[in-house]
């Protein structure tokens, strides 16, 4: 055994969690143990305890944020608690030697200082930007400063830092002022031995033509409303589509209400959310797929899981051309200006009437995310991180993707 490992995250259940879980996999297979904090699910993981693969998953129920601000800090006030509780009683039977805290929120390594004095070091796991996210949620305001405050102890609290691309690796050294060896780049991918290409199921497209395909959260920040009025504006010149949205979030009812309101909820289906199978086989039948997230100081910088995720499958997807969405990727996608919503219906239009253009892009992301995206590229990044959180080993130099070149 390596050491022992705890993972916390509130953000979401885990194996739910692909990046958490990809990592603790991850981990158990290079001969750590690992232990998990997490919330519960709502309707799947919900066990207060399980073991799985051989990690052991420790889940506390968890009344998700309402009203605003407000409920936010209800429920990472409740969550902070409850982890600390678990922690506590996990530590009575065990010492570990790395916690690892997976944000949001920034506060979840304060939950283990107890076991900082025991001798854990401690890994800061930086999946958003906070500050960021707050003010695409809620604008500005006392508590957008109080997120910049908790940041900035996140940063301080940790021996090392993983992020998921470059541009949150130079946010890590220039406003968290970590030193370059202490930040690692560990990029979001699918896991290819698990998520591959299914059977295409030509039932989910109800009959039409063609499928549209979108996966991940809808929240205020991830561009759901700019996704329908596009489809809007598409059905407006063609109807031979039907698209189903696959996923959650604050903003599900509303984003109903929206496509009924543009008369497209005949073509439009809110699938909830799935487990991989369905999703690989809704992927696999899509023709296009969606990265609709808008411009923003947040989505500007952040890596999208669901563009490698749509590579993964072979699909070609449509973009807003947002610097890491290209870096992610590259000629697998048509790109919009940012916040062109006709522009964003246009590349739709354009990839649905040439199947040997979605073809092409589809190859091209699957070879891409063979060769570099995939999360295979980057299990030897967080071991290094752990490494030099104990102190131990040579390191590889943070490495980047290459970035392709405009697609024609």
């Amino acid at each position: 055994m390596r050491g022992r490992a705890l993972i916390i995250s509130e953000n979401a259940p885990v194996p739910s969690d692909r990046r958490v879980w990809n990592e603790a996999r991850a981990l158990t297979a290079a001969g750590w143990e690992v232990s998990v904090i997490c919330a519960q699910g709502r309707d799947r993981h919900t066990a207060p305890f399980e073991r799985l693969e051989d990690i052991d998953i420790h889940r506390y129920p968890l009344e998700p944020a309402a009203g605003g601000p407000l409920g936010y800090v209800r429920e990472y006030g409740q969550a902070m608690w409850r982890i600390r509780r678990l922690a506590r009683k996990l530590a009575r039977t065990r010492s570990f030697d790395v916690v690892h805290a997976c944000n949001p929120p920034d506060f979840l390594l304060l939950a283990a200082r107890s076991l900082r004095r025991k001798g854990a070091r401690f890994v800061f796991d930086h999946h958003d930007l906070v500050p960021e996210l707050y003010t695409a949620k809620f604008g500005g305001g006392p508590l957008q400063r109080v997120a910049v405050a908790l940041e900035r102890i996140a940063f301080r609290a940790a021996d090392v830092v993983v992020c998921t691309n470059d541009s949150y690796r130079r946010i890590a050294l220039e406003r968290g002022r970590m030193r370059p060896d202490d930040v690692f780049v560990v990029r979001n991918g699918p896991d290819l031995e698990r998520f591959r290409p299914a059977a295409p199921d030509a039932t989910w497209k109800r009959g039409r033509k063609h499928l549209i395909a979108y996966l991940g959260i809808m929240g205020p920040q991830d561009g759901l409303d700019h996704a329908l009025r596009a489809l809007g504006a598409l059905r407006a010149r063609r109807d031979d589509w039907h698209a189903v949205f696959i996923g959650e979030g604050d903003m599900l009812e509303e984003m109903r209400a929206l496509a009924a309101e543009l008369d497209i909820a005949g073509n439009v289906e809110f699938a909830g959310w799935r487990y991989d199978d369905d999703i690989r086989t809704i992927l696999s039948t899509a023709d296009v797929c969606l990265a609709p997230d808008p411009p923003s100081p947040l989505n500007d910088v952040s890596t999208m899981i669901k563009i490698p995720e749509y590579m993964a499958m072979g699909r070609p997807l449509v973009s807003y051309d947002l610097r890491e969405s290209r870096v992610s990727a590259g000629e697998a996608a048509l790109y919009a200006e940012p916040g062109d919503v006709a522009g964003f219906a246009d590349r739709i239009e354009t990839l649905l009437s040439d199947p040997a253009q979605r073809e092409r892009m589809g190859a091209l992301g699957r070879r891409r995310v063979e060769e570099q995206l995939a999360w295979q590229h980057s299990v030897d990044h967080l071991l290094a991180a752990y490494d030099r959180a104990c102190g131990v080993g040579e390191f590889p130099a943070p490495r980047g993707v290459v970035e392709s070149p405009t697609p024609a």
